[in-house]
């Protein structure tokens, strides 16, 4: 029976509070979050300035798992997280302007069907006023609020937006490009036919690129792969499975597409798309020569979960306890590569408690000393020692700016779905 070992690790990076569209001084917090913490994440960015730079090395703070930085314009970039088989996390692209407006949606992919709300900020004043929102320059609404929600996005609701308050109006965002293969999997026997397209909008010359276990981070034509147009076509052999992604020359900012190719004879097969919560996923486990539609076995971390008669499963409603390294058998044939093929976007709702949590803590433990050391001093007091006690009183903090600042003309990002 052939069984292959397990595949790249995967990680995710998050941002903390969920925008990729962010003031000059703002704070901002990134986490490199997988399920195996003694693996070695190291959070990289690609700005105008410098490329593949890490957390540390000049900007930001490490804190465990994650970075934390107080932006400024030159930290406008590309941030991902990387493991010493090269950048595997999904890649966000931050934008920090010193305007006045900013247009803020979530970090999160969108998918379609999903309902997208844009946020149209000011700095200085509050964030409901009336905005006027745009797509590809032509004005698409006006919002009373300052808010517009896009519902049950598709295809034709990519563009680039921006909004405008009072004159002042949002950027151009950067370029973006999605990676897709065709046929839609991950997992591929040798000598299969594969197509990888960097796709976009535009006209900007986009290079395909991957990491393997031998190379890392060589182009499309450099020793493997054909291109053919904004595609490059493989026929694949195990030395192919690797990271893939499009590149442009500010540094990766697509979608990473992990590809395994196995010499055994079974194969677990599942969109490439990212899988969200409440969606259904559909696993296909597939023999090289015989019909796709024999019974097999699927487990989960190891453990079988269920027998299926027609090769395929389908998990309804996925959510977080489905995340997990998913693989088939088929009697006679063999197991396929143990492969994570779920994975949900973080829920923020732990992280809201812990912050609560500490926020409390700072606010009730300086009254719990306070009393502690005062009780402590009476009975020392009692005790017939003469203390000193002097309270002096606290300066305000000095160096607030209570200046009030007019909204003025400027430009910060688009957003491009």
């Amino acid at each position: 029976m052939y069984v292959s070992p397990l595949f790249f690790l995967t990680a995710r990076l998050t941002v903390s509070p969920s925008s990729s569209q962010f003031f000059e001084y703002d704070f901002v917090s990134l986490s490199c979050e997988e399920d195996d913490s003694s693996a070695g994440w190291t959070l990289r960015r690609n700005t105008s300035k410098q490329q593949r730079t890490q957390c540390g090395d000049g900007w930001g703070e490490g804190a465990g798992s994650s970075c934390n930085i107080t932006v400024f314009p030159h930290d406008s970039g590309v941030y991902w997280c990387e493991s010493r088989e090269g950048p595997i996390s999904n890649m966000v692209n931050l934008t920090v302007t010193g305007g006045s407006v900013i247009l803020q949606s979530p970090v999160l992919p969108v998918m379609e069907g999903d309902d997208v709300t844009l946020l149209c900020k000011t700095k200085t004043t509050p964030s409901n006023l009336p905005a006027a929102f745009y797509k590809d320059g032509s004005l698409i609404r006006k919002q009373p609020t300052g808010h517009m929600t896009i519902q049950h996005v598709s295809r034709s609701d990519e563009g680039l937006y921006k909004c405008d308050i009072s004159d002042s109006e949002s950027f151009t965002d950067k370029l973006k490009s999605r990676l897709t293969v065709s046929p839609s999997s991950s997992q591929f026997f040798i000598r299969d036919f594969v197509s990888l397209s960097c796709e976009d909008d535009s006209s900007a010359g986009w290079t395909l690129r991957r990491n393997t276990s031998k190379q890392q981070r060589t182009q499309c034509g450099d020793g493997w792969g054909r291109a053919a147009g904004c595609s490059c076509n493989i026929t694949v052999f195990p030395s192919d499975s690797g990271v893939y992604w499009c590149e442009s020359r500010e540094g990766p900012i697509s979608n990473m597409v992990n590809l395994t190719v196995t010499g055994g004879s079974v194969t677990l097969q599942s969109p490439v798309l990212p899988v969200m919560e409440g969606d259904d996923v559909t696993l296909l486990c597939k023999t090289k020569t015989t019909p796709s539609n024999l019974p097999a076995a699927f487990y989960k971390d190891g453990s079988l979960i269920t027998n299926e008669t027609t090769g395929h499963m389908t998990i309804q409603h996925v959510s977080r306890s489905d995340e997990g390294l998913y693989k088939c058998d088929i009697s006679g044939h063999g197991e396929s590569p143990s492969k994570k093929h779920i994975t949900t976007p973080p829920d923020s709702s732990l992280l809201h408690f812990v912050i609560r949590l500490l926020f409390h803590l700072v606010m009730f433990c300086p009254y719990v000393i306070s009393t502690l050391l005062m009780v402590s001093l009476y009975r020392k007091t009692a005790k017939g020692k003469n203390i000193r006690v002097s309270i002096l009183p606290i300066q305000p903090e000095q160096g607030l700016d209570n200046e009030h600042y007019d909204v003025i003309s400027d430009v910060t990002t688009e957003y491009h779905f």
